[in-house]
């Protein structure tokens, strides 16, 4: 078969190909599609190479061992199998389960990717607490409700998520929720339970099982024992064996986490609105007034206290400032009082910004020059590195977890070590003293930013409930 290897013979799928495995004959082929998958079947040659290999064959034939071949009606299943999903995803009606209202990184990304889904996916959502985002997602024409789940279940902290420390009416009160939560889902005649936080796995998950539908975990945590406490970690594993039908996780790290090697779990990164940031910010290191920040809620783990003491280290005088934007959400209240003593305690709280919470981080992302990622432990994903990189920021992350999966270091972003000040210190004098790098920098960040568009992880989003609604019709 000494087809040419081309564009459009790269395009074919030849028949002659499972002819060849049928009737088992010694084959000598070019490199070309169709053929090179076939492995030891088919004696791959090019060039000179390939009259040779048929002289050999010639003089030294081989007995022929047919091998199985896929029949026409195995062929015609497996199509109409795809058909059948396409068409189910069409019309698929999924219920997405929350548990928490807050301007957090699920609800955010959640609400980003819903919209890009509306032509084939009927969605409604199922709050466990009333809040901002519920106003948000109705804003943006999306059909959400609130159906209030007990506030002694609802905020458990998880370093609370030990079996001597877990309350038995939380419990209780979760099978409580979940029952009632499956009679809704019964009610919005759902295809689909989409549960999108860690807390709604369990009890979300619970709820589509009863209810007698495929449900999808969308795990946005790390889980290990330096993100949750022990006791969880084993039960979200054990539970990832029974409750999902499919998984969705949104970095290779989260996933490597999960234990779940052979299970149906699929990376699909969280979606940012590219749009949003459309200004370019180039040659930021030129500005008279070099201004670094931290976006993102406040919380030990997420090192904005690393963060104050680069800073203070990198600029401990100067015209350099600082600022902060987010605000404490779960109960974090005194580290984010902490670190107002601690830019007081390092001499640089009179450049330093806290903005607390905003609705606008577009706005503060065009006044920085250089964004900065300081947590301490490996991060799920960062949706925040992709907000610095669309607004061509040049951004600065802890080599850890999502953002070293975001960014290649010294090529759209720099790495440094997670929890080290000083590593991120030198980091922050370099971009401060070369213009050209954060321009370098900034520009191949908005490129490497347009993979995370709604646009562009909508149809993996879409692909997965296909197969889950293909394995449930069998």
């Amino acid at each position: 078969v000494p087809h040419k290897v081309n564009a459009f013979t790269e395009s074919l799928d030849p028949i002659k190909a499972y002819e060849i495995l049928a009737v088992g004959r010694p084959t000598v082929a070019t490199p070309v599609a169709g053929f090179r998958s076939l492995g030891g079947a088919v004696r791959m040659a090019s060039g000179q190479d390939f009259v040779d290999a048929v002289r050999e064959l010639l003089t030294a034939p081989q007995p022929s061992q047919t091998a199985d071949v896929p029949s026409w009606a195995v062929r015609a299943g497996e199509f109409a199998a795809v058909l059948e999903s396409v068409k189910s995803a069409a019309t698929a009606r999924v219920v997405y389960v929350g548990h928490c209202a807050r301007r957090s990184g699920g609800e955010l990304a959640l609400l980003r990717l819903l919209p890009t889904l509306s032509d084939q996916v009927v969605a409604h959502t199922v709050f466990g607490e009333d809040g901002p985002m519920v106003g948000a997602y109705r804003d943006a024409g999306l059909n959400c409700e609130v159906l209030p789940l007990d506030e002694r279940t609802r905020d458990i902290r998880k370093g609370s998520v030990r079996p001597t420390m877990l309350p038995l009416t939380a419990v209780s009160s979760t099978v409580r929720y979940a029952w009632r939560l499956s009679r809704r889902i019964k009610q919005l005649d759902a295809d689909v339970v989409h549960t999108n936080t860690l807390k709604a796995a369990f009890y979300g998950g619970l709820a589509g099982r009863l209810a007698g539908r495929p449900v999808v975990w969308h795990i946005r945590d790390r889980i290990a024992p330096d993100y949750l406490p022990r006791p969880a970690v084993i039960a979200v594993r054990l539970l990832a064996r029974i409750l999902p039908s499919a998984i969705i996780t949104n970095s290779q790290s989260t996933k490597a986490t999960l234990g779940i090697a052979g299970h149906t779990a699929t990376v699909t990164p969280s979606p940012v609105v590219f749009d949003a940031y459309a200004g370019e910010h180039v040659a930021r290191g030129e500005s008279p007034v070099f201004e670094a920040g931290m976006v993102g809620r406040l919380a030990p783990w997420k090192g904005q206290d690393v963060f104050l003491r680069a800073f203070a280290l990198a600029f401990p005088d100067g015209p350099e400032v600082a600022r902060i934007i987010g605000s404490a959400l779960f109960g974090e209240d005194d580290f984010a009082d902490s670190l107002v003593a601690l830019a007081v305690e390092l001499g640089v709280h009179e450049r330093v910004t806290f903005v607390g919470q905003s609705d606008n981080v577009g706005a503060h992302l065009e006044e920085l020059s250089v964004l900065v990622h300081a947590s301490v432990t490996a991060e799920p994903f960062g949706q925040v590195v992709i907000e610095g990189l669309s607004a061509g920021l040049p951004v600065i992350a802890s080599d850890a977890g999502g953002p070293a999966e975001i960014i290649t270091d010294e090529v759209n972003g720099l790495l440094v070590r997670a929890g080290s000040p000083e590593a991120l210190a030198r980091a922050l004098r370099r971009l401060r003293a070369d213009p050209d790098l954060c321009e370098r920098l900034g520009r191949a960040g908005r490129t490497r930013a347009e993979d995370f568009t709604p646009q562009r992880i909508a149809p993996q989003v879409l692909a997965l409930y296909a197969r889950v609604l293909s394995r449930a019709a069998r």
